[in-house]
């Protein structure tokens, strides 16, 4: 579970921004929006939280900037060599951040306890790197490092609390690589749920991004397809069953006009591959069943059905996800649908949380969330993004209307629209 997340110095990201899923106040929607963790002083967190502004006041940024923490995590230490470029972005329209290091530090529980995990990083190496973890209560600092520039090399911080070979992991940690990513490389026990929670438990993408590999191969077996195909009728797509069946690559598929050459190069990259081909039943008012090729329905259906699997999934193992516009391509209706499987505790057993940036108002309402589960999202004079949560307006609790309130301007975050010149 994401309890917090801190980001400073990033793409428009200047200043240290902090987004936070733990529980303000206020009862409302207690039994469906928020979830109590159990340990010592453990915070109630939210189901899930929206994040909305104007175009390009940073919203995809600070979903990126947590996929970029993620990236480093799993590969610096494993895909990265000696001299590789870390994926660092600094904010470019301020000559003191141009060359600063980026920050990324994220607050979550992993196996019950509760970890506060960062670094700083420039292109080229890692300026600092802390974990503090509370199995108990008072914080443990399990390791930190920071460069010195003047020294040339790293000041190391080894806690009591961390077993296991930390020297051997110290001295086999590059400059552009993570501490605990290079200690669960060789080994460590006690790192390993905090890289995990990162690899396994973190997901971030954009609506459009999954193909519909995932949802096909969950309707193979007769327990989840029968979960996608609830989902898809919940959806009111009218489709009555999915049929999945595997296919070997055959290189007459490709298109006439693909070049000979590239033709080859397929077929004995992909000669061993099997390929998932969809059919989806549609049933008539008679009784009848149709069968349709996935291509042949429509943009909106074969996405949800490319998402349902990866939707489903992140329910039944209480994934975090963070989608960029979600409402992409979809009914208002979908999407309230959509967010409130992770509101229902019956189909949300596993406390899976959404983040998600959108312009849909018409979910911007007191029936659907919290008033601690909204943030806007806006650039201030010097090109910045600022995030700024809907609390900070203290709305009238159930008597605020917030997408009126909103689309009138008195939390900010609309895009501010010009007349345009005319010859």
């Amino acid at each position: 579970m994401l309890v917090e997340f801190t980001v400073a110095n990033f793409r428009s990201i200047k200043t240290k921004q902090s987004f936070s899923l733990v529980k303000g106040k206020g009862d409302e929607l207690e039994h469906t929006n928020v979830f109590q963790l159990s340990g010592a002083g453990n915070p109630d967190l939210l189901r899930s939280a929206a994040i909305y502004g104007p175009n390009a006041a940073g919203k995809s940024n600070f979903v990126r900037a947590l996929e970029i923490m993620r990236l480093v995590v799993i590969e610096s230490a494993t895909k990265m060599q000696h001299g590789d470029e870390l994926p660092m972005s600094p904010f470019r329209l301020d000559r003191e951040t141009e060359q600063a290091s980026s920050e990324f530090e994220a607050v979550f529980v992993a196996d019950g306890v509760r970890f506060q995990y960062g670094f700083t990083a420039t292109r080229s190496r890692v300026m600092e790197e802390w974990l503090l973890a509370f199995p108990k209560g008072p914080p443990q600092r399990w390791f930190s490092r920071a460069w010195d520039e003047a020294q040339q090399t790293y000041s190391w911080k080894m806690g009591q609390a961390l077993s296991g070979q930390k020297q051997l992991w110290q001295e086999s940690t590059r400059p552009n690589a993570l501490f605990l990513s290079t200690a669960v490389q060789l080994n460590s026990e006690q790192l390993q749920p905090v890289y995990d929670w990162f690899k396994r438990t973190l997901r971030t993408a954009q609506l459009g991004a999954w193909g519909p590999g995932f949802s096909a191969s969950l309707c193979e077996g007769s327990e989840s397809r029968e979960r996608v195909l609830d989902f898809l009728k919940a959806a009111d797509l009218d489709i009555h069953d999915v049929q999945v069946s595997k296919e070997k690559f055959d290189v007459r598929s490709l298109p006439d006009e693909m070049p000979e050459a590239y033709k080859q190069q397929l077929a004995e990259e992909l000669k061993d591959k099997n390929f998932l081909e969809i059919k989806t039943v549609h049933q008539t008012l008679d009784g009848r069943t149709v069968m349709f090729e996935f291509d042949e329905e429509s943009d909106g259906t074969r996405k949800l059905f490319s998402f349902a699997g990866p939707w489903l999934d992140s329910l039944k193992n209480g994934y975090v996800l963070f989608i960029d516009e979600l409402h992409d391509n979809l009914h208002p209706k979908l999407v309230r649908f959509l967010i409130e499987l992770f509101h229902n505790p019956e189909t949300n057993p596993n406390n899976a949380q959404l983040v998600f940036t959108t312009h849909e108002t018409s979910i911007l309402s007191q029936e659907v969330f919290r008033r601690d589960q909204i943030w806007f999202c806006e650039k201030d004079e010097g090109q910045a993004s600022e995030l700024i949560p809907l609390s900070d307006f203290s709305p009238r609790k159930g008597r605020e209307n917030l997408e009126l309130s909103y689309l009138a301007g008195r939390y900010g975050a609309l895009p501010y629209i010009k007349k345009l010149k005319t010859a």
